[in-house]
């Protein structure tokens, strides 16, 4: 049994390389819509049901079916007002299913990232041959439909298994190269971006997608109003922004289009969204960006510092890391 997933090492956050973002930003700061596609009757997991209700689940395909016809174009215009570019967590179903939306978000360069197929089809019980077919299926309709080399994954619903970090590494090398499949928001341990490991040696990274800051899980989990969530928005924001002076941080805001979208969340989000741009020194960007941007200044940095803080633990001997 493993103690730990093995991704990364322990890694304190203090006296790390400092960061120092695109004109002096102390803080990279990112969107991240989850435009999900939901099947009304999907294949049965064992592992986890679908929905709640016996089928047909109409209530929570249908709020999930408004939030592509109508939330959607709200969150949207408020990205627009505020100059931010979207770095979509999509569901790639969505491609056929609502072309629409794909070309509005083309349109305004918004990043494309994979985050499975169908987010009622889950990652439990996958084969690592299925999980690889499932994630060169959502890799390549991003391309075919965008023309962009994705670069991140989140796992459908967070199904998250043993294998999906290597295989969305080799994946994104095989089908585009080098500079595809490049990092991963499936873990929730760090305000910075931080190296991780794969089998295939890939320079691949960890970008900052918070759960706590996840308009899902602080509305439906932790029953969160939504002026007190527009308050912990900026609350956080103001945190990250003040240790960002000694060293740049990361702030995302997960959303999704059913939630932070209906008309009685929106005032608040668009408050925080506002508070937010309105600093100086916010480098207003994409995960992509974020991660690029991170592999070429500091990725390599960040590796040998904590190669050398783990073999100051091991007293000096190199047992395999990297």
């Amino acid at each position: 049994m493993k103690a730990n997933p093995g991704y990364y090492d322990y890694w304190p956050y203090e006296n790390r390389p400092k960061i120092t973002w695109p004109g002096g930003a102390k803080i990279a700061f990112w969107v991240a819509p989850n435009i999900e596609f939901y099947e009304l009757n999907p294949p049965e997991n064992p592992h986890r049901k679908a929905w709640p209700q016996p089928a047909p689940a109409v209530p929570g395909y249908s709020i999930r079916d408004y939030g592509n016809r109508v939330g959607h174009m709200r969150q949207m215009q408020l990205l627009d007002k505020y100059n931010i570019r979207g770095s979509i967590s999509l569901s790639t179903a969505l491609c056929d299913h609502h072309p629409q939306i794909i070309e509005l978000c083309k349109e305004r360069d918004w990043e494309f990232f994979s985050h499975g197929i169908y987010n009622t089809r889950y990652t439990y019980g996958m084969s690592e041959a299925e999980e690889r077919d499932m994630i060169r299926d959502s890799m390549e309709s991003i391309f075919r439909h965008t023309g962009q080399k994705c670069a991140g994954y989140l796992a459908p619903a967070l199904s998250h298994s043993d294998h999906t970090i290597d295989l969305f590494a080799e994946v994104g090398t095989e089908l585009f190269g080098d500079d595809a499949g490049i990092y991963t928001c499936d873990l929730f341990h760090d305000d910075q971006p931080t190296p991780i490991h794969t089998r295939s040696g890939k320079r691949f990274m960890s970008i900052p997608y918070s759960l706590e800051m996840n308009d899902t899980i602080a509305f439906v989990v932790n029953k969160i109003p939504p002026r007190q969530y527009g308050q912990i928005l900026k609350d956080n924001f103001d945190r990250l922004y003040q240790e960002g002076e000694e060293s740049g941080t990361v702030m995302c805001i997960p959303t999704h289009n059913y939630q932070v979208s209906c008309p009685h969340r929106l005032k608040a989000f668009e408050e925080a969204l506002d508070y937010i741009t309105s600093h100086e020194d916010v480098w207003v960007t994409t995960g992509r960006e974020i991660a690029e941007y991170y592999r070429e200044h500091f990725f390599e940095k960040a590796k040998q510092d904590i190669e050398n803080r783990v073999l100051s633990l091991r007293g000096g001997s190199n047992h395999g890391i990297g």
